[in-house]
């Protein structure tokens, strides 16, 4: 996937138009019976540059048959940022946590970042620290 979520799509020749249902559908293929789903991050309730009319609304192809039959239970929601953002950014900063190595991404300058920004948004499978004063490399 290029994408876990709601852009989600393949890659490759065919597998150009995104897919949101995807990750959804595959998650219930593989959760245990009465598993958990949770659903965190961002779905929205329009779209106007989707591919379809239903995307459009915001309604998904989801195997939903599927969920019932294995007893799922379903957690939607935006992520509590503001529940761990305090911890999580003294972690960064006091290098308790070295996110780049952690999320497996690689470190760009300031003046990089402009580039990052362009490999992203052409589908790069990746994402970007930007470490706008070098602190992370002399570490």
């Amino acid at each position: 996937m290029d994408c876990v979520g709601f852009e989600a799509h393949g890659h490759g020749s065919g597998h150009t138009e995104e897919a949101p249902a995807t990750v959804l559908n595959s998650l219930m293929e593989i959760t245990r019976a009465a598993g958990s789903i949770g659903i965190p991050g961002l779905y929205v309730t329009d779209d106007p540059g989707a591919v379809d009319a239903a995307g459009r609304n915001g309604s998904l192809s989801i195997r939903f048959g599927l969920g019932w039959a294995k007893s799922h239970s379903f957690h939607t929601g935006q992520t509590p940022v503001m529940k761990y953002n305090r911890n999580l950014m003294q972690a960064i900063l006091w290098d308790r946590l070295p996110i780049a190595k952690i999320v497996n991404v690689p470190v760009i300058s300031l003046d990089q970042a402009p580039e990052g920004y362009r490999k992203f948004d052409g589908g790069a499978p990746r994402k970007f620290v930007i470490d706008p004063h070098g602190l992370l490399k002399a570490a």
